[in-house]
């Protein structure tokens, strides 16, 4: 039968045909449109080249020691930058497993997944591939939940994620996801993640570990482990089951990790916690300078919050965590027995002040708050703000035992304070000059005064070195030369002097003829003041200054006694120029400087200058071991190092190895001093309190060798115990042809009178 071309049905079927086609092509072209149209920015700006080249990453700066540990950072964003090689492969297994399954299959968008997302209505889960995700994270955001708006910004970030499959390998892609993702508690990116979750590094992450950090990926505000740690072991559960279905881990390993508990080791990185925060304090006022006399390529300004610099410095970890150990040790139990100490002074922590005195030191102290500051910007008047220093508070103070809430005024917990002991360590490498240790307070958090690089305390009998240097230079003695110990005046008008100066020994007694070694080793007063009158104040001076130290030193014959005041830096970088054969090497913190990308932008330019020749560097050093064989030091030889019944002063160091040291204690015992050598390690720890006028009754507590030389004598006691650190145990090495004597007969054990004599010196060891 013929086809009858006038048949209605025929034509409406090719009608519909026609317009179905023209609908599908005009369709594809107008999405083919809308992408192009997308792609140029018509919809809302679109990341250029140069963005997907650099995006804007706000990456930490990160201060990195001298072993390779990151120990702290400074960020408005605390994040780090990982390449791909630094992520441990069971955490890019379990996120590939979790998140994107054909993550090296596509291109950037999951057709497949796409396709059942749309047939399912999103019931079967999202079609966000990884990189799409990133694309999200970097330059799209959440955006709005309006369809049509949500429509376009599924568009752009397909646009993005193809773009970024074309810049990036997949590795990176990867690894720049694991980068930018907020884990909450101030962590972005795995890095941050892992040190606050776990105080780990990525590498270091175990298979469930990194399974928990994946889990959070899906929602780290639900999926936070610091408030809901049974939801986190679930969806930590979740992932390894993934692992498992994509035979990652055996079903085995699946079930055994997923019975494990979690478990968090949670330091919340912050710019007041964590190790070494004194010195990434000074650091941070170092590179606020710094960065205003280097700038980037470009001209413009480096941000140490945002351009992820990598600050390489000379501490070591290691050796920084010894070091705040035994300050800790130590001044715990050396607090507890000032508190005891100070029960029954109405006027304490201070000693021997009128009430007067006391009110002033605390009103200077109110002034000096925080919130004498906030409450004057209020306007309010200085009555109103000293009366609000009575009203009584909730407020959390700091105690050796922990944080503590209490309700007291706020004039009580500025007393409160005033009773704790400070401390200040700083050990050095002597012939680098490399800073390895640096310890400026108790706690950061609460008492932020640095008495490592900022305060300066006087340095009691530590100065005497100087001035025996100064006359084995001058006068070409020896440490075996003899000297008479016996009463001794200065008279009016020499070396400047006003009145006569008659300075007298701790424990008023005079032993005749002595050694120049038993002297420093014994802290004879008398000898010193002579010994300065022979070369005169302005040879100390000279050669004090030569060692590094600029405090502006009076030119009086008592200086020889330690009435100066020097920095524990200054003082460490003097006594590590004897150990260093007399070569000066000014303290070191800095060893190179990166940009993000790990182009090294600055190296400093060590600084070193020779002052004493080899042979007067090693008579210093042979004096100063005079001092721990039979002098104020001598207790780091003993069983447990305490004194007397005190047992808790010292540890169970004995040391056999040589050890060149000296105790300092000034008036009335408000500074302890202890600076402790071997080759290639000098240290020098200042205990004492805030104020001067606060501090022990007597010189049994408050002596250098009771304050300060338990805290070295543990911190090298935990040094010598890691092998690693390779801190000397050898001799000091012996100039050839040495033209000094050195070698004196062996002068019997000097008792150590000091702990039980009341100090009676105007200074003191």
């Amino acid at each position: 039968m013929a086809t009858n071309k006038n048949n209605p049905s025929n034509s409406d079927f090719k009608k519909y045909t026609q317009a179905f086609w023209k609908f599908f092509f005009y369709g594809l072209g107008g999405i083919a449109v809308f992408f192009l149209l997308a792609s140029w920015g018509i919809f809302g700006a679109m990341p250029s080249f140069e963005d997907l080249e650099n995006p804007d990453s706000n990456l930490a700066t990160e201060i990195i020691s001298s072993d390779g540990v990151v120990i702290g950072k400074y960020f408005q964003t605390n994040r780090s930058q990982l390449k791909y090689s630094d992520l441990p492969k069971n955490l890019v297994n379990a996120l590939v497993a979790t998140e994107d399954e054909r993550f090296y299959e596509h291109s950037g968008i999951d057709a497949r997944g796409t396709l059942r997302a749309i047939f399912s209505l999103g019931t079967s889960g999202g079609a966000s591939t990884l990189t799409q995700q990133l694309a999200k994270q970097l330059f799209h955001g959440e955006g709005s939940k309006f369809l049509p708006f949500r429509i376009v910004q599924k568009v752009k970030e397909w646009i993005i994620a193809i773009r970024l499959e074309r810049q990036y390998t997949k590795n990176e892609i990867l690894a720049m996801y694991c980068n930018v993702y907020d884990f909450g508690n101030f962590a972005v990116g795995v890095s941050s993640a892992a040190q606050t979750y776990f105080s780990k590094t990525p590498k270091q992450l175990t298979i469930d570990e990194s399974a928990m950090l994946v889990g959070m990926f899906k929602n780290s505000s639900l999926y936070n482990p610091k408030k809901n740690i049974q939801g986190v072991k679930n969806r930590r559960n979740v992932v390894l089951a993934q692992m498992a279905k994509k035979h990652m881990i055996s079903e085995a390993q699946k079930l055994k990790l997923q019975a494990l508990p979690i478990k968090l080791n949670f330091k919340l990185e912050s710019h007041r916690e964590g190790s070494a925060t004194y010195f990434r304090e000074y650091l941070r006022e170092y590179m606020k300078k710094w960065v205003e006399e280097n700038k980037k390529p470009d001209g413009t300004d480096y941000d140490i919050y945002k351009d992820g610099l990598k600050i390489y410095t000379t501490i070591d970890s290691r050796m920084q965590l010894h070091a705040e150990e035994a300050v800790e040790k130590h001044m715990a139990n050396l607090q507890e027995e000032f508190f005891i100490q100070s029960k029954g002074n109405k006027n304490a922590p201070f000693v021997n002040i009128t009430q007067a005195e006391t009110n002033r030191i605390l009103k200077q102290a109110m002034k000096a708050s925080n919130r004498w500051y906030v409450l004057k910007s209020l306007e309010k008047s200085d009555e109103e703000i000293e009366a609000s220093f009575h009203e009584k508070t909730k407020m959390k103070v700091f105690t050796w035992k922990g944080e503590k809430d209490t309700i007291m005024t706020p004039l009580d917990s500025i007393r409160y304070y005033k009773h704790f002991l400070q401390a200040g360590l700083m050990a050095m490498d002597p012939q680098t000059g490399n800073i390895k240790a640096w310890v400026g307070g108790i706690n950061y958090k609460y008492f932020q005064y640095d008495h490592v690089g900022q305060g300066a305390r006087q340095v009691g009998s530590t100065f005497k070195p100087f001035v025996y240097a100064t006359a084995i230079e001058q006068l070409n003695m020896s440490p075996c030369d003899s000297i008479i110990d016996a009463p001794f005046t200065i008279p009016v008008g020499r070396h400047h002097v006003t009145e006569t100066w008659t300075p007298r020994n701790s424990d008023n007694k005079y032993r005749g003829m002595v050694t120049l070694k038993k002297a420093l080793a014994s802290s004879i007063n008398t000898v010193s003041a002579k010994l300065m009158d022979k070369v005169g104040p302005e040879a100390v001076v000279e050669l004090t200054h030569k060692l590094g130290v600029k405090t502006k030193i009076p030119l009086q014959p008592s200086i020889a006694l330690g009435a100066v005041d020097i920095t524990v830096q200054e003082m460490v970088a003097a006594y590590s120029t004897f150990a260093n054969q007399g070569v000066y090497n000014k303290p070191q913190f800095l060893n190179r400087i990166e940009d993000k990308s790990g182009v090294v932008i600055y190296e400093p330019i060590p600084e070193s200058h020779d002052v004493l020749n080899k042979d007067i560097a090693f008579a210093v050093i042979k004096l100063l071991e005079g001092v721990t064989e039979g002098g104020s030091g001598s207790r780091l030889r003993t069983e447990y190092g305490g004194s007397g019944d005190n047992r808790w002063t010292g540890y169970p160091y004995k040391f056999t190895n040589p050890i060149a040291g000296k105790t300092g204690t000034t008036q009335n015992q408000s500074d302890g001093w202890f600076m402790g050598m071997v080759p290639n390690l000098v240290t020098g720890v200042w205990v004492g309190c805030e104020d001067r006028s606060a501090r022990f009754k007597s010189i049994t507590y408050g002596q250098g060798a009771t304050a300060a030389l338990p805290v070295w004598g543990y911190f090298m006691k935990l040094c010598y115990e890691d092998p690693e650190l390779k801190v000397s145990k050898e001799p000091f090495e012996r100039p050839r042809n040495l033209s000094i004597k050195v070698d004196c007969y062996t002068a019997p054990k000097v008792k150590d009178s000091t702990a039980t004599q009341q100090n009676t010196e105007e200074f003191s060891f």
